[in-house]
């Protein structure tokens, strides 16, 4: 389907100073490894189909050949663009895009098609391999074309507009298919395409096999592939969209196979769903155990690295709010049970509802545009896990007696060094401190129990078995005058 916008879219590792180079060259790398191992190929170039080899004079002709696989958005459209920049610069004789697509963005599509049809270079678009597709957007592109083939077993169509991120009423879906079918006729009529039957593609969301496409005069032509392609148009004299017309000349052709760069393939892989999705929950969890473990560095620099990623990512995608809100009330349910006993209630609460939020976060009816169920249920489980378990860490952590200052001196034992009337010594973890009894006069050797500390001077109250030395209370059969 063809689809369009509301508006523009656009454990510590080390602590200190000498950490601090370390962690960040690791962060470094790790980001690089969250880019999945991309690999920048370069263009490979191959000879043509064609036998016959050119004359001495002629120069040889060059093919450049773009790969277009998955859902047409500004990245691919970059990728379309830069493709185009280098045949220029390499003087190609023809461009072939490979397309296989459910559909895209109009605002990326219009644009493709704006220099498809200006490109002084002629394009041919390819619907291939057999099985493949080029619905909505790509129906668009594949008629836009000098030459629109398909391979056998293909099929294209299917174009009517939908609104991304929220339902139209009656009177806009209604502009926007008007709008959509007069796109659609002007650039059939003036391709010498069938624009009647192309119409019925986006007011009647009528798909197309590649042999109806054929007879209806909406394809130029059938090839099994690359080659039979090539050969059928060494020779062929098209129209351009301007009304010249051009003879290709492809005899012993070398074709260029055009690769995307590192910075296109890292951007096309992260406006998938899934892995924003995944990037969004990873940055969330890095700062939380930043915030909750100050100084570990690493986790907040990854967290904040995936956190922009994922918003740049969401900033180009239809996003749903009420599943960002579920999301948002999962992690409030993982802090709860975190606090509270109740028996998992909790918990189960935010692993459905960080289910449901993901299902529900990308709001498209583009085959593959959503988040899969496989990917919610990986990440929303082992998130409320690791979740629940570090927060019960730091809520244990606070109920933990204070070990120095006033906290840790409260409660402890000591023996009278010099008899409280009421003030006098105490020795309390080998140090002698000024005390005075709350209650009463304690005798030298006595042992006292710490009450309250106030400056250096410490309260201190007599215990009930004050013979007892304090190392000798885990042994309750041995008194000190034995």
């Amino acid at each position: 389907m063809l689809v369009r916008l509301p508006g523009s879219w656009i454990p510590a590792l080390g602590r200190g100073k000498k950490s601090t180079p370390r962690l960040f060259v690791l962060s470094l790398w790790l980001c690089c490894v969250c880019f999945f191992s991309i690999q920048t190929t370069p263009a490979q170039t191959t000879p043509g189909p064609t036998a016959d080899a050119p004359t001495a004079d002629a120069p040889t002709p060059r093919i450049l050949e773009i790969h277009i696989d998955g859902v047409i958005h500004p990245i691919s459209a970059e990728f379309i663009f830069a493709g185009m920049d280098h045949a220029a610069a390499q003087d190609a004789t023809l461009i072939l895009i490979q397309m296989k697509t459910p559909g895209g963005l109009d605002t990326s599509m219009r644009r493709i098609i704006e220099r498809i049809i200006n490109n002084p270079i002629p394009v041919a678009v390819y619907v291939a391999p057999s099985g493949s597709r080029a619905a909505s957007a790509g129906f668009f592109i594949l008629l836009s074309a000098d030459v629109a083939a398909m391979a056998p077993g293909t099929n294209t169509g299917a174009a009517h507009p939908v609104m991304m991120g929220r339902q139209m009423d009656e009177i806009m879906n209604e502009k926007v298919v008007n709008d959509a079918a007069a796109y659609l006729r002007s650039i059939t009529a003036n391709r010498g395409r069938n624009p009647e039957l192309a119409e019925t593609g986006v007011t009647e969301s009528k798909s197309f096999t590649e042999q109806e496409a054929l007879e209806g005069k909406l394809v130029d032509l059938v090839a099994a592939n690359r080659a039979e392609l090539l050969e059928t148009l060494d020779g062929m004299t098209i129209t351009r969209f301007d009304g010249t017309e051009l003879t290709l000349e492809l005899t012993g052709a070398m074709i260029e196979i055009y690769q995307p760069s590192f910075r296109q393939t890292v951007l096309s892989r992260i406006v998938d769903p899934n892995i924003a999705f995944l990037l969004l929950i990873l940055g969330i969890l890095g700062l939380y155990v930043e915030f909750s473990n100050p100084g570990l560095i690493f986790p907040g620099v990854a967290g904040g690295i995936a956190l922009i990623l994922a918003l740049f990512a969401l900033s180009l995608l239809p996003v749903n709010w009420a599943g960002a809100a579920l999301i948002l009330l999962a992690i409030v349910f993982f802090v709860l049970e975190a606090q509270f006993a109740t028996s998992g209630i909790l918990a189960a609460g935010g692993v459905l509802s960080m289910i449901l939020g993901a299902l529900m976060l990308i709001n498209t009816r583009l085959p593959g545009g959503t988040v899969s169920l496989t990917t919610a249920l990986s990440v929303a489980i082992p998130f409320a896990l690791i979740t629940i378990f570090l927060l019960r860490l730091v809520m244990r952590s606070r109920s933990f007696k204070l070990a120095s200052g006033a906290g840790g001196m409260i409660g402890e034992l000591g023996t009278v060094e010099a008899d409280l009337a009421p003030r006098g010594m105490i020795l309390v973890h080998g140090e002698l401190w000024e005390a005075y009894a709350s209650a009463g006069k304690v005798p030298k050797g006595n042992l006292v129990r710490v009450r309250r500390m106030g400056g250096l001077k410490l309260e201190v109250e007599q215990t009930s078995d004050s013979h007892q030395h304090p190392m000798q209370e885990s042994q309750p059969g041995t008194n000190k005058g034995d």
